[in-house]
């Protein structure tokens, strides 16, 4: 397990980078490294687990060797959880093991605190938007995921269903399709219903561009 292999991911604005220890063909394992850390968090605890599992520890965006999110993009927890979606779909991972390594001691200050506790949660987060995903999970001077009983169901189905439908049109992502004004137009009235032919096509002026195909 002292010899592992480089990974990359293509995600849309660049890629995912990962390191890889073990079988291909063994038990799933998602290492998760801690903020401002990457996956050489786990070089030397790796190598002390069981051989017959296969490890692959993530570079979150912005860490390791991943890319980083476009200039001026936020980079909120919640779009990790969607990271490790992606990875775990190239992968064609449908159950696997989680292992979460958290950013070690909290800070001092009220803020840091806040950030530093929020950041122990991606690991959680996931396993309670995806159980059916996660066999087992494992937290390294990590915390659980807590929220209160009446938000629960709605913080599930919210975040659940935007992860969701961005995975499922980054997917479908193909060329943009050219139309001529009149069906350009038609395509937008349908869409909505609220604006009338004039309005649409003032909006279309700005909104479409036109090339040798329409």
């Amino acid at each position: 397990l002292g010899m592992f292999s480089e990974l990359k991911f293509p995600v849309p604005w660049g890629h995912v980078a990962a390191k890889a220890w073990g079988p291909s063909d063994g038990h799933p394992v998602l290492c998760l490294h801690g903020w401002l850390d990457n996956a050489n968090t786990f070089d030397k605890l790796i190598p002390l687990l069981p051989r017959d599992c296969y490890y692959v520890a993530m570079d979150f965006s912005g860490h390791g060797l991943s890319s980083h999110r476009p200039a001026g993009s936020p980079y909120h927890f919640l779009d990790y959880v969607t990271d490790m979606r992606r990875v775990a779909a190239a992968l064609q991972w449908r159950r696997f093991t989680l292992m979460g390594h958290s950013m070690g001691k909290m800070k001092t200050s009220l803020n840091a605190q806040l950030f530093s506790f929020s950041y122990c949660f991606i690991s959680p987060q996931f396993c309670f938007l995806y159980p059916e995903m996660v066999d087992k999970l494992i937290l390294l001077e990590n915390l659980g995921f807590l929220l209160a009983p009446e938000d629960t169901e709605a913080w599930l189905k919210s975040k659940r269903m935007v992860i969701d439908r961005l995975l499922s049109l980054e997917a479908k992502q193909q060329t943009p399709k050219a139309h001529s004004p009149e069906a350009a137009l038609q395509r937008l009235l349908e869409a909505n219903r609220h604006l009338t032919a004039e309005g649409g096509a003032i909006l279309l002026q700005r909104g479409a561009t036109e090339t040798p195909a329409g």
